[in-house]
């Protein structure tokens, strides 16, 4: 799949970063302190204001209990168990 812009991408990332986090149950402020950074820049990255390096993405992903990519997957692509 070839994306159109890089907000699309960012788009995606921010959608799946806050509905996997609600997904379980987490707060934003735990999110942040389980993955070692700013509970702001999760909200950026939520709002999709900020764009996440690599190892941000990595570090989300293990306090999600997750594969990084599944936070760069389109909705109709993501594993069942995080739908």
């Amino acid at each position: 799949m070839v994306f159109s812009c890089c907000m699309d991408l960012r788009q995606i990332f921010s959608t799946n970063l806050r509905r996997i986090r609600y997904k379980t149950g987490l707060s934003q402020e735990n999110l942040a302190y389980d993955a070692d950074i700013n509970r702001t820049y999760v909200s950026k990255l939520e709002k999709g204001t900020s764009a996440p390096g690599l190892e941000i993405i990595e570090k989300l992903a293990t306090a999600l209990d997750i594969e990084p990519y599944e936070l760069l997957l389109p909705r109709g692509k993501q594993s069942k168990r995080n739908r």
